[in-house]
């Protein structure tokens, strides 16, 4: 089925396209994360559990790759992963010159390779990228796509070259585990959780908006309430997963996140999470793993965003009103913008 609107509203208010068999053209096919089945999921208790079925998985992936590599940020998910790589390994941790948003992932990543004699690779994001890699995961995706996936390409293409035969990611602990502690902070009216979780409201940036909440519906409770939680372990885990499997797989890198083959065991304890212990099971495990160093806070993975489209002016093409309120945008809402209008200028 081709439908441009729902598929350019759905992209603006999601970050993808969340109706399978919905098309922006003619020819183009989107393809969305399909989750592994309840029954294949290990099912997780302790921090000591996880450490188990980390080491499970990474064993059986050097049974069949010579050599891993790994995305690694700052955080706690992926410097836990690093400890399961061999000495050797290539490590790539992203930067920005321009801007210091990278600053803190950069020294505590330098840090854990160290740590585990890991090679550490440095790469460098900048505008000229974007312009380079965006058309490329857009062509693949058959849509436009979230900002990070150009980042992730560039660094799949990297480890490539250096001979990574399959690169280990880390972002399945967000949504397994408790992370995203701004959407967990309260239990939710459903008007304010909508308006909360979408990026952009298309009918605030589009001149033909159409409604695509009905992810939100099927979570209703009542009058006013959400069940937020199956909301983010339906429609979030998909947007977010979807993502890194195109950047990778453009890129040609198989890749494992052992994350995502995990399942909490008993509900998550949410007063734990609004008193300050998101993801409680991982801080255990990275406990366990860097005893030496605090827990460090959660942050999202950094895009330069801010800094690449911190002057732009906004879309020229009709689909777009032309009274956007620029200046109250993120640089994460002026970048759908502007990938979408790139991905628009490629179909004409």
């Amino acid at each position: 089925m081709i439908d441009k609107d729902f598929c350019l509203s759905s992209y603006i208010a999601f970050r993808y396209i969340w109706k399978d068999g919905v098309d922006f053209a003619e020819g183009l096919h989107h393809e969305n994360f399909t989750p592994y089945p309840a029954e294949e999921l290990i099912s997780i208790g302790t921090s000591e559990d996880i450490d188990r079925a980390i080491q499970a998985q990474i064993d059986e992936l050097y049974k069949q790759y010579n050599n891993l590599g790994i995305l690694l940020s700052g955080g706690m998910d992926s410097a836990i992963l690093a400890s399961y790589l061999k000495p050797g390994s290539h490590a790539y941790t992203f930067k920005a010159t321009g801007t210091a948003i990278f600053n803190a992932d950069v020294e505590r990543a330098a840090y854990y390779c160290r740590k585990y004699g890991l090679q550490h690779h440095l790469v460098d994001i900048s505008f000229d990228d974007y312009k380079e890699f965006t058309p490329i995961v857009m062509k693949s995706k058959c849509s436009p796509v979230h900002s990070i996936e150009p980042q992730i390409y560039k660094a799949a293409t990297l480890a490539k070259n250096d001979g990574v035969e399959l690169l280990v990611i880390g972002d399945g602990a967000d949504y397994v585990f408790g992370g995203m502690d701004k959407l967990l902070s309260k239990d939710w009216k459903y008007d304010d959780f909508v308006k909360r979780y979408i990026s952009l409201d298309p009918e605030m940036v589009l001149t033909n908006p159409v409604y695509v909440y009905q992810p939100f519906e099927k979570f209703k409770i009542g009058e006013d309430g959400i069940d937020f939680l199956g909301f983010m372990n339906d429609l979030c885990t998909n947007e977010s997963y979807s993502s890194y499997m195109n950047a990778l797989n453009t890129a040609g890198m198989p890749y494992c996140d052992p994350y995502e083959r995990m399942l909490m065991r008993d509900p998550l304890d949410l007063s734990r999470i609004r008193n300050g212990e998101s993801k409680y099971l991982i801080r255990g495990l990275y406990a366990m793993k860097y005893p030496e160093l605090p827990i460090p806070e959660k942050i999202p993975m950094p895009r330069p965003v801010d800094m690449i489209f911190k002057d732009w002016e906004g879309p020229k093409r009709p689909e777009f009103r032309q009274d956007i309120p620029m200046d109250t945008l993120t640089g994460n809402q002026k970048w759908q913008l502007w990938c979408a209008e790139q991905f628009l200028n490629s179909l004409d």
